[in-house]
């Protein structure tokens, strides 16, 4: 064993990119011991006594669940803080009389109190400004002393992607070199935001997987993420490359994973205007209905190749019934493990 519970005590968790590969293999190994212990119904109270401060702006299933369950198996506890029944926390400048309150005074006052504070928020909470969310988990970073965790906000969801990552590693022992595809697909809600297709593709990178980007004109992901990808796969020996061609790109994947997500042209800022450009993207969405995952793109990839999805899927319009439900998929195998990547890493940190 090369890991050791609270190794990296104080640590912000914000974007898997700001830890070493080496670091991340170390999360990675002490979730793998802790999902063999949970399986074997041993007990690891690691955080016997911890409090983790939950503040969740967006809704969630497998986030929400994920975390509180994680405090509870491992002797803490996680407090459900909605933005709705505190004062909301908020950006200088954002305050509201009576409603709200500086992030800089509630994590001052959470530091005081537990040992972690988690934040969810992007969208209509970031104000459609993409990087807003990311902005609040730094603004919390900058101002607590103890750890920060970005449970998803408009730029990255690191915890999924050590979900991800974890989940592959569990069927591919070795990535190193093996191909996997973030694809975009088609969905009627437009409201999809950037931190699940950039996450995945940065922590594969980074892992030494041939990653291949590939989405319909219009759906580029952040220029600051592309360059990321490019940089580790110079590093860690893979490679990244983009397409524009779903058929083209799943020929002899390893690993596909098709997720709708909105186009960085048509919110703010880089859309000058207060709102996304709702119309713009159904019409954009629209022209691209047969982005769709079927078992004859599945075809097209290796015949054990991996379905994944971070959940909820949109079935019958990212992907269809017999892929999710097929022999291929490990999307339940992946939303569990962002339980058991979620408490190797509250170990290490809290």
């Amino acid at each position: 064993m090369t890991w050791k519970v609270g190794e990296f005590k104080g640590r912000d968790f914000l974007n898997t990119q700001d830890w070493s590969r080496e670091d991340l293999e170390k999360v990675l190994e002490c979730a793998m011991d802790i999902k063999k212990k949970y399986k074997a119904g041993q007990t690891v109270d690691y955080l016997k006594d911890k409090t983790l401060f939950m503040i969740f702006f967006n809704r969630s299933l497998r986030t929400r669940n994920s975390f509180e369950a994680g405090m509870t198996q491992l002797g803490g506890h996680a407090h459900f803080l909605s933005p709705q029944d505190i004062y909301t926390p908020a950006l200088p400048g954002d305050e509201e009389a009576y409603t709200t309150e500086r992030i800089a005074d509630v994590a001052r006052v959470l530091n005081e109190m537990g040992n972690a504070i988690a934040i969810r928020i992007y969208g209509k909470y970031a104000k459609y400004v993409y990087g807003r969310g990311n902005l609040v988990n730094q603004e919390f970073a900058k101002w607590a002393k103890i750890p920060i965790i970005n449970m998803e906000d408009d730029v990255y969801h690191p915890c999924q992607g050590m979900a991800d990552i974890m989940t592959i590693k569990e069927k591919i022992p070795k990535p190193q070199g093996k191909k996997f595809v973030m694809s975009w697909a088609y969905t009627p809600s437009t409201e999809k935001p950037m931190a699940v297709p950039q996450s995945a593709s940065m922590i594969t990178s980074m892992f030494g997987m041939d990653v291949v980007q590939v989405q319909p004109k219009g759906f580029d992901l952040d220029p600051k993420i592309i360059k990321i990808c490019k940089e580790n796969a110079d590093r860690y020996g893979g490679s990244f490359e983009i397409s524009y061609d779903m058929k083209s790109a799943f020929e002899g994947a390893d690993v596909v994973y098709p997720k709708s997500w909105w186009s960085l042209d048509l919110v703010p800022p880089k859309l000058n205007a207060k709102e996304p450009d709702w119309n713009g993207l159904k019409t954009l969405f629209d022209k691209n209905k047969s982005w769709i995952c079927d078992q004859a793109l599945m075809d097209r990839a290796k015949k054990d190749a991996l379905y994944m999805h971070c959940l909820p899927a949109d079935r019958g319009f990212e992907v269809t019934d017999e892929v999710m439900d097929g022999p291929n998929s490990v999307v339940f195998q992946q939303a569990g493990n962002r339980l058991h990547a979620q408490k190797g890493m509250m170990a290490l940190i809290m």
